[in-house]
């Protein structure tokens, strides 16, 4: 079963994007763990069942996607510029046709974004370390693209009532902008304060800050769709689904 989504967004006709779902692969692991489209080397999964699930995405794709080394950090890596065989970083930018930006997540909130002229487009891992950082607003600055001219999609992430945080995470939003405080809302616990994060919000929020307006997406939870989406947070053992786009 193929259930991936494409973008609803009124995104140039050469900009493509894909967001892949659990669905469509070869992978099993413990009770299913990674079943069946998981795309992540990096867990504990079948390595040939790994390779399996990426060759049956790339029959989907113009080229072979340029997978980042993820580590929750603010860096944009240009794709069509690096020559390094796994890039770190947490974001992919491109202005090359033909050339497949990717990220891989499983909770964490992928942010699409192209310029209305269909010439630069990019792919951001935005978890909330990432997110509080500056990853959107460093990948943006980097597109070089006047902000008017840039849109964006919010994909699917772990919902507003399954986004469990700590203080930390509260404070390290508000203490930048206390408009986050929106975007929180208190669950208390018999040990200590807890919140529920609205990672759209979050995410939304920080765009509009820098002159995005055209945003779209969101609200789409992976934690809440164990039949379609992979999550890190309600299953901990788990695969990665793929969030891609290019320039055709």
């Amino acid at each position: 079963m193929i259930d991936w989504i494409i973008p609803d967004w009124p995104a140039p006709g050469n900009v493509k994007a894909l967001f892949t779902t659990r669905n469509g692969g070869v992978s099993r692991g413990a009770n299913g763990a990674y079943a069946s489209l998981n795309l992540g080397a990096h867990v504990n999964d079948n390595l040939a069942d790994v390779e399996c699930n990426r060759a049956l995405l790339r029959g989907h794709l113009p080229g072979e996607p340029n997978w980042l080394k993820q580590v929750h950090g603010t860096s944009p890596i240009w794709i069509d510029q690096t020559t390094t065989v796994t890039p770190q970083g947490d974001a992919a930018l491109c202005r090359q046709q033909g050339v497949v930006c990717a990220v891989m997540v499983a909770d964490c909130l992928p942010v699409f974004l192209c310029d209305t002229a269909g010439t630069t487009v990019g792919i951001v891992h935005a978890g909330w370390r990432g997110l509080s950082g500056g990853v959107l607003e460093q990948s943006i600055v980097a597109m070089a693209v006047d902000h008017n001219q840039l849109m964006a999609w919010l994909g699917p992430a772990i919902g507003p009532d399954h986004f469990e945080v700590g203080g930390d995470v509260y404070e390290a939003f508000v203490q930048q902008d206390v408009q986050a405080a929106q975007a929180f809302v208190p669950k208390h616990s018999s040990h200590e304060k807890k919140w529920l994060a609205d990672i759209f919000l979050l995410a939304r929020q920080r765009l509009t800050s820098i002159g995005i307006t055209e945003i779209y997406g969101g609200g789409i939870c992976t934690f809440s769709d164990p039949e379609r989406f992979f999550s890190y947070r309600r299953d901990g053992e788990t695969g990665r689904m793929a969030a891609l786009i290019w320039l055709e």
